[in-house]
């Protein structure tokens, strides 16, 4: 299946799109999802408006079905990245922001997976995962 890619912010995200599309030749996915990237004040709406945090972000998913392994279902669902909170968390953390990208991107796919970080077990297991996904494409810290 695909990775369909929306840009709404004026900033070029080609490379971007590039690094997350490397990224996820490495998963075996059967379903699409798209990702929209966003800037600070979309995505403050979105986590305002859906989850009542009136707050910058740096990722959100939103899956379409609570189930991902309904058979019907052809698209997981959308992922929306702060590009520019983004930008601010790869000086922080002090990797490259095509890391940082690539990590929300998985992030927010294992989301739409199912996978949760609500528990310790349920953290380990979806930490794990990403950092797999991301040493796989060569994306390391």
């Amino acid at each position: 299946m695909g990775i369909y890619f929306f840009n709404q912010t004026s900033e070029d995200t080609t490379r971007y799109q590039q690094v997350i599309e490397k990224v996820f030749e490495t998963v075996s996915f059967e379903k699409e999802f798209s990702i929209i990237f966003v800037d600070d004040a979309q995505i403050r709406k979105i986590n305002s408006t859906y989850r009542k945090i009136d707050r910058v972000t740096d990722v959100i998913s939103f899956a379409l079905c609570d189930d991902p392994d309904e058979s019907f279902e052809e698209e997981l669902g959308d992922i929306f990245i702060d590009i520019f909170q983004a930008l601010r968390q790869a000086e922080e953390y002090g990797h490259s922001v095509e890391r940082e990208i690539a990590f929300l991107a998985v992030h927010g796919y294992l989301h739409l997976c199912g996978y949760d970080h609500q528990t310790k077990p349920q953290e380990e297991e979806m930490f794990s995962l990403q950092e797999k996904i991301l040493n796989d494409a060569n994306l390391k810290r």
